[in-house]
């Protein structure tokens, strides 16, 4: 009996895998693609918000720089031009020389600096009493302290000037200090308190088993970490005083009188000198910027602080 020769069926070759694999390629292709163009979207997005705030904030400082350098009949045009017409450094000349303003910069960074130290020497044990304590009081007291600083200036500024005349410190940089602090306190701790409440407990209880008592733990421990936190509550604090117009124009007549009130007398027979009076604005400016860009890192430092937390 004869056998036939049994032939080799060919196997089936699985054409459904390839498939399924090119079209979760594709599917991944597509995907990828709409990302990177959700994310050009977005990244346009943010550079043309980014774009607008530059000029919303920035064109009223342009605007003034380019007034300090138009003549006379320039400031006073209308319409008004941006450019100035015909460049000049009468105004800087003119308000630079007048009598009072070099006293007036020199009353206005000791105003300044005393209100900020006294800020920050107030503002930083009563912020670590607040977080690490955690009392109800201290809830109160943050809360009251915040509410002190919704009270318009000038409800408080004609009594502190009355106050500050009875006890003889009229017309000097100490009460107006004083008057300054009273503004950036209740910021200051409330700033201060964010930035504690940031730093792990760990790190004071570390300090104390290696002997610090609890005062030497925040000024060798605590404080170092905060750095940027104190850097960005004294920028502000500084700004606070650097700025005020309302209490300097209450509380002081020639000895101790602040740029921001010389800035406001510049007055002609003819109306405002706003040449002269944007000159001064420009150059009192200059501390400010100095002091943000030499301070850059801290307060990049201090506005990350609370980002990485435990």
């Amino acid at each position: 009996m004869s056998t036939a020769p049994v032939q080799a069926v060919p196997a089936l070759k699985d054409t459904k895998q390839p498939a399924s694999a090119a079209r979760t390629k594709r599917r991944r292709g597509v995907n990828r693609e709409g990302l990177e163009a959700g994310r050009r979207s977005t990244r346009t997005i943010l550079w043309v918000l980014l774009a607008a705030s530059l000029i919303l904030y920035g064109f009223p400082f342009l605007y003034l720089l380019f007034t300090s350098f138009k003549t006379p009949i320039d400031t006073i045009a209308v319409p008004p031009t941006i450019l100035p017409k015909e460049w000049t450094l009468d105004n800087y000349a003119n308000a630079l020389g007048r009598g009072g303003v070099l006293a007036s910069f020199i009353n206005s960074i000791q105003t300044a600096v005393i209100s900020t130290l006294l800020s920050l020497v107030l503002a930083v044990p009563a912020a670590y009493g607040i977080t690490r304590y955690k009392t109800a009081s201290g809830r109160v007291f943050i809360m009251a302290a915040l509410v002190t600083r919704m009270v318009p200036p000038v409800a408080i500024g004609i009594p502190l000037a009355s106050m500050m005349a009875s006890v003889g410190l009229s017309d000097t940089p100490i009460a107006l200090s004083i008057a300054h602090t009273t503004i950036s306190l209740p910021l200051s701790i409330w700033l201060m308190s964010s930035f504690f409440e940031s730093v792990p407990k760990d790190l004071e209880e570390a300090a104390t088993v290696d002997g610090c008592s609890r005062l030497g733990a925040l000024w060798r421990v605590v404080i170092p970490v905060v750095s940027g936190g104190i850097a960005v509550t004294a920028i502000f604090a500084f700004l606070a005083s650097w700025n005020e117009f309302l209490f300097a124009l209450l509380m002081t007549a020639v000895r101790s009188q602040t740029t921001p009130v010389v800035i406001a007398n510049f007055q002609t027979q003819f109306g405002l000198d706003w040449g002269s009076m944007t000159a001064l604005a420009a150059v009192y400016s200059i501390p400010v910027i100095l002091l943000t860009l030499l301070l850059q890192r801290k307060i990049v430092a201090g506005m990350t602080l609370g980002a990485v937390k435990g």
